[in-house]
């Protein structure tokens, strides 16, 4: 019952002006009572402070200062080996698997296409047909920034407008094309292992999706599909990131969705539906090994 209860609420409530009202409210400096908020937050959802940069939430002037908090250095170390991509976020594994030509794997009972989540893009899309793909949920307990799984040349952002409907196993299991229907921003990358997409999903009370190479990129929510590019790794004006570099940022959770073109990597035997992430543990490994892995220049975030 609890359950249904928490279903007709994500279709009946208007999560637009939610998102707003609750993205104006994390904005805010409220001293003491932006405290008193971190704090009761930190508790029901035991966050773990150890691991901050800044442990003590009265350091914190507004709610969205706390929930990007940064880690320590040591806190999160990127495993090395060339061959070896790593997880881009801290969370846990919605979905993760082959993609069967078109189709990914949302939930028992439930696909979505890979055109409906590229936003109509048949050809991006062709490049992952019959490729893999992961799916990690971040719960609000968890480190909100997204990280590269290995070193890419960003080539192309596409901001797509949609719902924000919660992104949690609840609805994953009950909202027919829930990741093709959230607003999301679709990151392509130029990888040593092929094309890869890296797509940020909105959600319910996420008050912004950022990236690094072009800060907030929503809100404004204007209803319309935004696309830019860059140029290749040669080219002045290239977007080159690291390995464990991070990328973007969720203020309020949600979920990232990684592709990959077909036979180029395998997905860590370690890795199921549920199992918890870390960011810089093995995701996969090269299909065939990398025998001489670029290094491109690193764009540094604030």
């Amino acid at each position: 019952m609890l359950d249904r209860i928490k279903l007709g609420l994500n279709y009946l409530l208007p999560k637009k002006w939610l998102t707003e009202l609750a993205g104006w409210g994390a904005s805010k400096r409220a001293g003491w009572l932006t405290k008193a908020v971190i704090d009761v937050f930190v508790w029901f959802y035991k966050v773990d402070m150890s691991e901050a940069q800044k442990p003590d939430t009265a350091t914190y002037r507004t709610f969205n200062d706390f929930f990007v908090r940064p880690l320590r250095d040591d806190a999160r170390p990127i495993e090395t080996d060339p061959n070896l991509l790593v997880l881009p976020a801290d969370g846990a594994i919605s979905q993760l698997g082959h993609i069967e030509g078109d189709s990914i794997f949302q939930a028992k009972g439930h696909t979505y296409s890979l055109e409906a989540l590229l936003a109509g893009n048949y050809q991006m899309a062709g490049q992952f047909r019959n490729g893999e793909f992961v799916t990690t949920y971040l719960a609000p307990r968890d480190y909100h920034r997204v990280h590269m799984p290995c070193n890419g040349i960003l080539r192309e952002m596409i901001y797509v407008p949609g719902d924000l409907y919660s992104v949690n196993p609840l609805t994953a299991q009950n909202v027919p094309n829930l990741f093709a229907r959230n607003e999301r921003v679709i990151c392509y990358f130029e990888t040593e292992f092929g094309p890869m997409a890296q797509i940020l999903v909105g959600a319910t009370i996420v008050g912004s999706i950022e990236t690094v190479w072009s800060g907030t990129v929503t809100p404004p929510r204007d209803g319309v599909i935004k696309r830019w590019t860059w140029p290749g790794a040669d080219d002045e004006g290239a977007v080159a990131l690291l390995k464990g570099q991070e990328m973007g940022r969720f203020k309020l959770g949600s979920t990232v969705i990684n592709l990959f073109a077909p036979g180029k990597v395998k997905l860590a035997e370690s890795l199921e539906a549920e199992s918890k992430t870390r960011l810089g543990q093995p995701l996969a490994i090269a299909q065939a090994p990398v025998v001489e892995a670029a290094t491109p220049v690193s764009l540094q975030p604030e």
